[in-house]
């Protein structure tokens, strides 16, 4: 029974996934925009990072209504920057900020392999 539930467990997961994605990519087809990661510098001793990371988003975006609207995820431990869903010109706007050096489009990796915790 407990295999049986693993499987169920594991194909909910996928048709979730295949979901969000389905749903993802329609919207990107309607308005041309797609995720990025923004790599940005440090935010200064004593400034709150996702207030600055929103601050540089808000600079290339014009409001920070928008770049509210826009930003994903803010990253601070292992590197400093945060995910954004942009279209091509905001892209670019972006990619001007003299706090950014690097932008790169956001990928989902997919598990190759159906082995799963020893389910095959």
């Amino acid at each position: 029974m407990k295999h049986s539930a693993s499987i169920s467990v594991v194909f909910l997961l996928v048709l979730a996934h295949l979901a969000v994605a389905t749903a993802a990519f329609a919207a990107a087809a309607m308005d041309g925009a797609a995720n990025y990661l923004v790599y940005v510098d440090r935010h200064p001793p004593g400034v709150d990072c996702q207030q600055y990371q929103l601050g540089i988003l808000a600079a290339a975006l014009g409001s920070e209504e928008k770049a509210k609207a826009a930003i994903l995820y803010n990253y601070k431990n292992v590197m400093s920057g945060f995910s954004a869903r942009l279209t091509p010109s905001e892209l670019e706007a972006v990619k001007k900020q003299p706090q950014v050096n690097r932008v790169l489009p956001s990928v989902t990796l997919s598990l190759m392999s159906s082995k799963f915790d020893g389910v095959s």
